[in-house]
């Protein structure tokens, strides 16, 4: 995901548009939301960088997704060139979630301490391989960003007003990337 800027209201990213979907300007549009439908109830939808808004909507419900219009798209060659943009909308205008949950966009750029206080960094992304959620966290003096599970054990406290995540990291997590290699002749 790219990082959001940290303006007052940072922009989420709830969708992509796969490409075109009839000849009337229709899109195949993909949700990134909990709840698929709920995509159309967020307002204008903003491409990343604010260059264009689409108010959006669904017209029936489509493997993957949905077929939806959006304002200014009129024909296929128009639904066509936007496939892969991905749409955002105002950090303000989703729903709150329960405790423990959290929106990619409010974690990104936290400081990431340990439970003794040592700082490792600042979360860059959040990336899920298909084994749950890992926070990316880049830090100075490492040549590449550590991969930290984000589950309760990992990450036992997110403290999304002070910006910051206290973590119990597993042992090698943020270690060097150089120690354990051996020197080679």
């Amino acid at each position: 995901m790219a990082s959001p800027s940290r303006s007052s209201d940072p922009k989420v990213c709830v969708g992509a548009i796969a490409g075109a979907f009839g000849v009337r300007g229709e899109v195949r549009l993909r949700p990134f939301t909990e709840d698929p439908g709920a995509i159309a109830s967020y307002g204008a939808l903003s491409t990343e960088d604010g260059g264009r808004q689409f108010e959006v909507k669904l017209t029936r419900p489509v493997k993957g997704g949905y077929a939806a219009k959006l304002t200014s798209v009129a024909t296929r060659e128009q639904a066509e060139a936007l496939k892969g943009v991905r749409l955002y909308a105002p950090r303000t205008a989703l729903p709150d979630l329960p405790e423990d949950e959290y929106y990619h966009a409010d974690l990104i750029g936290m400081k990431v301490v340990g439970l003794d206080g040592a700082e490792y960094g600042r979360v860059k992304a959040l990336q899920n391989y298909g084994a749950g959620d890992f926070l990316e966290v880049a830090g100075p003096g490492r040549k590449s960003p550590a991969l930290l599970p984000f589950t309760r054990e990992g990450a036992p406290h997110v403290d999304l007003k002070a910006r910051e995540i206290v973590v119990d990291p597993p042992v090698g997590v943020f270690e060097d990337d150089d120690e354990g290699e051996e020197e080679r002749p």
